[in-house]
């Protein structure tokens, strides 16, 4: 469940996402890179046995207490971990579990590195063995409106269906749609999320009557069309009797905190966390938890979330890396390494080139990395002292001088964050121009228009729009963005920069609005 942003976007904006973006993972850690590094990808890899983990960690895991996150992704014992509502605390989730990556854009963190293929950013590569992966999609559909709660109040399901048709299915269907080659090249590909909403296969005619609010069997049509895709329920094929084993993910009896306490308040329980297969077998599956609730398999304490985790075990194949350069940052202060892994032909004469954004690699290119022949797969570093501050490409290019692949780093003068407008007086309806530099690419950072100095955790923002993940960026705030207050009233508002759905401003600059 969550109650952030990307809850209330309208359909058909529900998500901003760029076409080209490299990958964001902490190198800081001090867990050796389990598939080694310069290896060459080239070769099958015996089937082999992956962890993942859906945990929907609750406002950033502030709520009761942080410590409980890593400690419960510790007892769970996953490889790799999607999270929800992440909230800008991707490192230091990772550095606490002593894990070297993580990909703030998609919110994974894992012991395998993270590849971020350059032609789209809805899923990561699992770099599971050297030169070979497994696709991994995380996803987080808006939580409003609830059809459990639709459903307790007497919506019939010929309503339910149509809520989440309009609602979260056509987010659902981009990702479905990004994934779809790799589940027809026989990629294994993993979907996890919080789904807000329940399965087809748990409101069935046996489960009528079971909780409140199952008055009839409903095709809830997300679960339907992930299956469409391709994909099985991980845990409904172990576990195929939604009697006997119902799964509930939501809500957890975490300690009470503030006025939001699902669990005592008898918000209707669901499974709405899920993990999705194809080209994997599922070997087992567990609700992880508080102690004390029925249904879950592996306990910790304190319980940071009013969510329970799922992790499903896999037995998988890992298909072979396509071609692609993976950035481990794509941000970086001038001055520091950037670390760049790769997948290529292994041609001789391969090497990779950083050039300024959208350049080629025939003109002056900044620098220049041979690759070792014969070597299909590795990592390279880059010094970026008395690199200008702006984006750069690192291209792979094959040793008859095709490009093979490219992704962007930011490089920046400083680690100081700026938003600016292009005026400080606005006419009122007039539109916002908003510029950001330096920002940390989170998957749902946003740009605010609050009453001047407002508290931002207030919630009184008048308008808002996602920065796309990028870095570097601009846009326009008028009445096609989001939030219920357009024209604004004359007066004075601040704009923030917030970080990743939450409420932790890192910049933010002054306007006035005149009549």
């Amino acid at each position: 469940m969550s109650r952030s942003p990307a809850a209330r976007l309208p359909v058909g904006a529900a998500i901003v996402l760029m076409s080209t973006l490299a990958l964001a993972a902490c190198t800081g850690g001090s867990n050796p890179d389990p598939t080694g590094s310069g290896a060459s990808g080239a070769g099958s890899v015996a089937p082999m046995t992956v962890k993942v983990m859906e945990f929907n960690i609750e406002y950033g895991g502030s709520v009761v207490d942080f410590s409980g996150v890593p400690q419960a992704i510790r007892k769970a014992d996953p490889d790799v971990v999607a999270i929800e509502e992440g909230y800008a605390q991707m490192p230091r989730i990772a550095a606490a579990l002593g894990w070297r990556y993580y990909d703030p854009r998609t919110q994974v963190v894992s012991k395998y590195p993270l590849l971020a293929p350059s032609d789209d950013s809805h899923y990561d590569l699992v770099e599971v063995a050297p030169g070979h992966v497994v696709a991994l999609a995380n996803l987080h559909l808006p939580s409003a409106p609830y059809g459990p709660n639709l459903a307790r109040r007497g919506a019939s399901p010929a309503k339910l269906v149509a809520v989440e048709a309009r609602g979260r299915l056509p987010m659902a269907q981009e990702y479905l749609h990004a994934v779809a080659p790799l589940v027809a090249a026989g990629v294994p590909t993993v979907i996890t999320g919080d789904f807000n909403a329940p399965s087809h296969l748990d409101w069935t005619p046996a489960t009528v009557g079971i909780r409140s609010q199952i008055t009839h069997p409903v095709a809830w049509p997300v679960s339907e069309a992930v299956e469409r895709a391709g994909f099985v329920d991980s845990y409904r094929t172990l576990y195929p009797d939604p009697v006997t084993h119902p799964g509930l993910t939501w809500p957890a009896n975490r300690a009470v905190r503030g006025t939001y306490n699902p669990y005592p308040d008898h918000a209707p329980r669901d499974r709405i966390d899920f993990i999705y297969l194809s080209g994997a077998t599922p070997t087992s599956s567990v609700v992880v938890g508080e102690p004390g609730t029925a249904g879950v398999d592996v306990t910790s304490q304190p319980w940071p979330s009013d969510h329970h985790a799922v992790m499903t075990t896999m037995t998988v194949a890992p298909a072979p890396a396509p071609p692609l350069v993976s950035v481990d940052s794509r941000r970086a202060t001038r001055g520091e390494p950037v670390v760049v892994r790769y997948q290529g032909d292994g041609s001789p004469g391969s090497h990779l080139v950083v050039v300024p954004q959208g350049g080629t690699v025939d003109v002056a290119a900044v620098a220049d990395s041979p690759v070792p022949d014969g070597t299909s797969a590795g990592s390279t570093s880059f010094d970026t002292a008395g690199w200008d501050p702006q984006p750069y490409d690192v291209v792979l290019v094959a040793g008859n001088g095709d490009e093979i692949a490219r992704s962007t780093v930011w490089v920046e003068a400083s680690d100081a964050v700026t938003l600016s407008t292009d005026r400080r007086r606005y006419r009122s309806g007039a539109p916002i121009h908003v510029a950001w530099t330096g920002a940390a690419g989170n998957r749902w950072d946003w740009v605010s228009v609050y009453p001047y100095h407002a508290r931002t955790g207030s919630g009184n923002y008048q308008q808002w729009l996602y920065t796309g993940s990028t870095v570097d960026g601009s846009a326009t705030i008028d009445g096609r963005t989001h939030g219920g207050t357009w024209p604004l009233s004359p007066g004075r508002y601040t704009l923030y920069l917030l970080q990743d759905d939450g409420y932790q401003d890192v910049a933010g600059t002054d306007i006035r609005v005149t009549p």
